[in-house]
Parts: C-alpha cells; structure tokens; sequence
C-alpha cells in the first residue's frame, strides 16, 4: 500500500513539474522581444486580479496600459497565452488597416469553428460574422453588409420607434397611476434591446416591460448569462486550451437555448414564404440573402449618416458574393445581432442616461434639442432623417460611447508571420496565431488624446473639434475592415431611446443612485457592481 501511495505521489509530483516546465517556457516568449512586457504569475499570467474578482475588467485593462507608458506595444500574458497590447494610435491603424490581412481575424478562443471548415459546426456563435475566420469570414462580410446601409436603417426605422413609444407610454401610464418612476437602467434598457431586437431580427412582437417574464426575454437573458458557474468553467477551458475546447465541442451557449430561438426563426421563415409576408426586418433580409437578392447599391453613398461615431465599410463588404449559406449559418447572424442589442446597446444607453443625470446642464440641453426637432414635426411621427439632424444629439451620443465604450477591448488575431516595424529602430517577428489586443477603453481615457478625460464634455465633438479627433484614438465600434457591421442599427437605438424618455421625462437622481459608479469586478463586460439607479420625472410641457 505504501509502494502505491509512493508511486502515485512521484506520478503527481511528475505531472505538477512537466506543467510547470510548461508553462514556463510559455512565459519565456517576450524575452525574446525588444518591448517591455508585465511579469506573469505562474498559471495565470496577469489575468489572477480579474479571475478572482479583484479588479474589473475597465481597471485592469487601464492597469496594464498605463504601465509602460513611453512604449507603442507592451505584452502580458493571458493565463499562459502571449498578448501584445498595442497602445498607439498610428499602430493601431498599421495592423487593423493597413496591413489587415496579416491580421483579419478575432482570436479563435470561444468558437469552433475553422477558416477551412465550410460548414462550421453547429454552433450558433461559431458560425456567427464575429467569430468566422478566413475567406468565409469576408463572404458573410459582403453577404450583410448591404443589410445595414442607411437605406437599410430608414426602412426599419418605424420598428424601433414603435418599441421605443411603447417604452414612454408604459413609462407615462406608471406616473399616471401615481407610481414613483425608480428604475435600474441596464435592466430597463436591456428590456428595451430585447423588444427591438425581437422584432428587428426575429419577426416577433414581445413587450418586456409589461410582460417582465415573457418567454423569449427569459430565455435569452439565460442564454447570455456568461456570470453562472458552468459558462466560466467553460470560458477557462477555451481561454486556455483552445485547440482542446474546440475538439470538444465546447459552446458557451446552451443548446436547449439556442434551438429555442433557431426554431423560431425557421418557423418565422416557413410562415413568410406559405402566405407572402413582407416586413422591413432582419429575417427578410436572410431571406433575400437565401434568394440572392440582397445587394450594394452602387448609387448609395458610404457617409456617417447616423453620426460620428458610424464606422464605414471597406471594400471587403462591398464584394459581390454568389455563395449559399446553409440555413444554420444564417440564423446564427440573428444570435449575433440579439447579443449585441441586449447586452452592448444597453450598455451605452445606461452609462449615457447616468451622465445626462449628473450633467443637469447637457441634459437640458439636449432637451430643448428634443423640443426643437419636436416642434419642427408638426404633430407628425419623428423620421430616421430628421433624427440624424439632431447635431448635440450626436455630440452626446459620441462622447458617452468615449468615456464608457462597451467593447471594453478588441482583439486582432495574426494568421500568418508579420514583420513589425516601427520606423523608429523597433523590429521584430509576430508569429502566426499570437494575438494583439486594442485597449479601446484606455485609448478613449488618456489625457494624451482627450484632455480631461474624466470629465463628460459633448463640446469634444462639436463642428469644430471633431476634425481634431484621431481616428485611431476614437474606436467605439472597432478599426478597419473587421468593425461592427451594426453601427447604424445601434446609434439609431440609442438616439431614438434617448429622444423619446428625455422628450417625457427629466433624468434625476434617486435613493438608489450611487454617484461615483463601483464597478463590477465582471470578467466580460462594463457593468455597475449595484446597478444604474435613476428615477425618471415627468415633465409638464
């Protein structure tokens, strides 16, 4: 017995030192560059404050940028994974620009899909334009790129409207009852992305602030529930053996989950094509794509129609494609856009409604804007053009989207061996499959690029400021070919949102209300340890 207990302790002790070897040799990557890089813990490289909730994932990001300040590009290690972090601005343009073919793809962790893979699993994020890779990933580009062009956005324009009145009327109904109007924003405004993003891309009318618990706002708050045990294990174990989870088949999304919603696109589809039904949504739009008829106008413009935040699509989205997709990887376009409505799209309007409370000036401000415009309507529905006129409007919008962007950081995954270059001495081989991170957050908060970059200044973006703004330093939807195809979709949420409560009601502060904001020591994204509280009161127009 003894012998047993013997050899079983040198087997663990044999193991406990190969894995130790292992990741040593892991951390020994940067020494061979000549840029500084943060001293990895053994296991966990420099993400332990982060796993073990001692720092939210805003600070920490801040932490490692701030830390060698007179360097282009510094490198810390996730887990055991090699990052370089790049901090430039001129460099953030060389890699996601100018030399975006070296570096065209996300980072390969929660998916598994494979640039190769023509059919790509089953996986509805796997086969979602986010995580795609390769030659499929521009084909899905230029597939939806004409979906949300300016033309596209003014068609369902009238969709978003709807969901946005019917959020000011329950509002107005509530005061009418003599209710005080005390929300949590992120849950307010993540009701308000559900109902637009139900009926934009799934071709259903939900109504989540009166039905608190409707089916598909449950299930889909479940599906993105990246806080329960199950789905960080399974983060860990794609964040740190990626090829292993892949070959596993491990998908952070339920599958009971993900064939709720599937089904009821395909339902949805069958039900359009039996009886002839048009609507201006997303689902007509895949059933265009299904026929081939979706395509670029050659007389429509790319401009920043809906803002200064807009990113404009490149020539990767503007290729004619004659390809069919399967059924599946269209329907995970639809998982996509419910992701990015529910989560990032509230995100921006609950930080936006936070400031425009503690701004009482911007905020009467941009209200008499909203009675201008109002006015000037004559009694007649606002338009997506008369709300992209709204000058201060924008203004907010874009520095809310500065000072509290939702995509904390984006990620360029290089897919074959890059020479980089400096021009100032600094030169060196980025390998195949290593990955650079954009510390969006960071950038948007350096008082090199914004002075005073605490305080919420809308005049950063005025007329005459705004040509003062470097591109590479104002990246609220993503740099280069690889950018959110949704930028349109998702100013046009916010804006008519915003136009609607501010229209109605004042934004004042309640009992609730925590003012400095304490972050949420989260993993994933931006989020207020103790929620947004506001209270909202109605105006005597």
């Amino acid at each position: 017995m003894v012998e047993v207990d013997l050899y079983a302790a040198v087997a663990i002790g044999a193991i406990v030192l190969l894995l130790y070897h292992y990741a040593a040799k892991k951390y020994e990557y940067f020494l061979t560059k000549p840029i500084p890089a943060l001293k990895p813990t053994m296991f966990l490289g420099n993400t332990g404050p982060m796993m073990f909730r001692r720092r939210d994932v805003s600070s920490h990001v801040k932490m490692i940028y701030k830390t060698y300040e007179d360097f282009k590009v510094v490198g810390f290690y996730d887990l055991m994974k090699p990052i370089y972090m790049l901090r430039d601005p001129e460099v953030i343009k060389q890699i996601a620009v100018k030399d975006f073919d070296y570096f065209m793809d996300h980072t390969p962790t929660m998916t598994n899909s494979n640039p190769e893979d023509e059919v790509g699993g089953e996986s509805l994020f796997g086969n979602s334009l986010f995580a795609l890779r390769g030659q499929k990933w521009r084909d899905m580009r230029a597939t939806l790129s004409p979906a949300f062009t300016g033309s596209k956005m003014r068609h369902m324009f009238e969709l978003v409207a709807d969901c946005a009145k019917s959020m000011s009327d329950f509002f107005k109904a509530e005061a009418t009852a003599g209710k005080t109007l005390e929300y949590e924003m992120k849950d307010t405004f993540s009701r308000f992305g559900n109902d637009v993003i139900a009926t934009v891309a799934f071709g259903i009318k939900v109504d989540s602030l009166r039905d608190r618990e409707n089916e598909f706002y449950m299930k889909g708050k479940a599906m993105l529930n990246f806080q329960s045990l199950t789905v960080l294990v399974k983060v860990l174990l794609l964040r740190a053996f990626p090829t292993l989870g892949r070959k596993l088949g491990l998908d952070f999304v339920d599958s009971t989950l993900t064939e709720y919603f599937k089904q009821m696109i395909v339902d949805n589809i069958k039900q359009r094509d039996a009886h002839g039904i048009m609507r201006n949504d997303m689902i007509q739009m895949l059933m265009e794509v299904r026929k081939g008829s979706l395509r670029h106008h050659k007389e429509e413009k790319e401009t920043k129609d809906a803002g200064f935040a807009t990113v404009e699509e490149s020539s990767v989205g503007k290729t004619t494609i004659n390809r069919v997709w399967t059924e599946n990887e269209l329907i995970s376009q639809c998982f996509l856009f419910f992701v990015a409505g529910f989560d990032t799209v509230s995100t921006c309007m609950t930080f936006l409604t936070y400031e425009l409370m503690l701004n009482p000036k911007i905020q009467h401000r941009l209200y008499e804007e909203v009675m201008e415009t109002e006015k000037s309507l004559n009694g007649k529905p606002l338009t997506y053009e008369v709300l992209q006129r709204m000058e201060y409007m924008d203004m907010v919008v874009s520095e809310a989207l500065r000072k509290w962007p939702p995509a904390v950081i984006s990620d360029r995954y290089c897919v074959k061996n890059y020479m980089y270059d400096d021009g100032n001495g600094t030169k060196f081989l980025v390998e195949k499959g290593q990955t650079m991170w954009i510390p969006t957050i960071a950038i948007h908060n350096d008082p090199k690029y914004y002075e005073n970059p605490e305080k919420f200044d809308p005049e950063r973006f005025n007329e005459e400021n705004r040509s003062k703004i470097d591109a590479g330093a104002y990246l609220p939807f993503g740099v280069g070919p690889r950018n959110c195809i949704g930028s349109r979709l998702a100013l046009m949420e916010v804006k008519v949102i915003i136009y609607n409560v501010l229209r109605d009601f004042s934004l004042e502060p309640s009992e609730k209300t925590e003012v400095p904001l304490k972050m949420s020591k989260n993993f994933f994204v931006l989020q207020a340890e103790n929620g947004v509280w506001l209270e909202l009161k109605p105006r005597k127009n």
